[in-house]
């Protein structure tokens, strides 16, 4: 049966909305406490960058947290977003997978940057995965007592179709001026695992510590491929691991150079209600420290 993506965009909104409301105000300020305990805001004034994932609140607040804290404690005025968009339309399906099959990315109208106060396609307006971003960020001014106006500015970005070759998207050079006085953080989910993604019940492991490890070991293989630059091998190196990354990671390791990445941490979110498939079904979500080499 072909996946009907707007019924699972609307589901995927409504869980978003159920789980920040679970959290209350007790859970929101428990993840943000433990987000601070990683101090990671070095990172990202010295030119890194840091990643945090977007599945489950429940699961990975705290990861996002950690950048939320990272990003106001770098003292910077301004903060760079660079965000996953999803397909949740049967084109831009359609545009990721002959992409992936060699076409040329400037034969779909999909390719290159979307965002707030861009001109052009707004698919990102939809996308979730920056949902409990703002809502940690949210969440953290007010716990400071910062006005958005007192702030720093925070720019989201979505590439799309990067192709291996992100030197060549439109908006990449207005991108590359924007970071140049911005710390830089993104979100991806580098692995998802099970049934419901695909994968037979024969290849389908638990999320226990066996599963987590090929999970964090699979993802670091995405690293090492970016250590070198190579964005086409990553690009289908994301195919393999089922990462949502493949844009996000080719434009960040282009626009910033040469740089060392490590897993500082990983966590899971069963999504086999999500998918309405049986377990094993679940998605890593990790938090990761890029820093630069040069």
């Amino acid at each position: 049966m072909e996946l009907d993506r707007a019924a699972l965009q609307k589901k995927v909104h409504e869980m978003y909305a159920r789980e920040h409301a679970d959290l209350g105000e007790a859970g929101t300020l428990e993840h943000l406490e433990r987000g601070r305990e990683w101090r990671l805001a070095e990172t990202l004034s010295a030119g890194g960058l840091l990643v945090f994932p977007h599945v489950g609140v429940h699961d990975c607040g705290y990861q996002i947290a950690a950048c939320v804290q990272a990003a106001l404690d770098s003292g910077a005025d301004k903060v760079v977003v660079l965000s996953v968009l999803h397909a949740f339309t049967a084109k831009m399906e359609a545009a990721r997978v002959a992409v992936a099959a060699g076409e040329a990315p400037a034969d779909y109208e999909f390719w290159g940057i979307q965002g707030p106060g861009i001109d052009g396609r707004r698919e990102w307006t939809g996308d979730h995965a920056l949902i409990s971003w703002r809502y940690f960020w949210r969440e953290e001014l007010k716990r400071r007592g910062l006005s958005e106006r007192k702030a720093p500015e925070v720019f989201e970005r979505y590439p799309y179709l990067a192709g291996g070759r992100p030197q060549d998207m439109p908006g990449i050079d207005e991108l590359a001026r924007l970071m140049e006085d911005a710390v830089l953080v993104s979100t991806a989910d580098p692995f998802h695992h099970g049934i419901g993604y695909g994968d037979a019940p024969e290849d389908s492991h638990e999320p226990d510590a066996a599963g987590l490890a090929q999970a964090k070991s699979m993802i670091e293989t995405g690293i090492r491929i970016l250590e070198r630059g190579d964005y086409w091998a990553y690009n289908q190196h994301c195919i393999e691991a089922k990462s949502d990354a493949r844009d996000t990671g080719q434009v960040y390791r282009y626009l910033r150079g040469p740089m060392t990445g490590e897993v500082l941490d990983i966590s899971y979110t069963d999504s086999s209600e999500l998918y309405d498939k049986p377990p094993p079904t679940w998605v890593a979500g990790a938090l990761i420290e890029w820093k630069l080499t040069g």
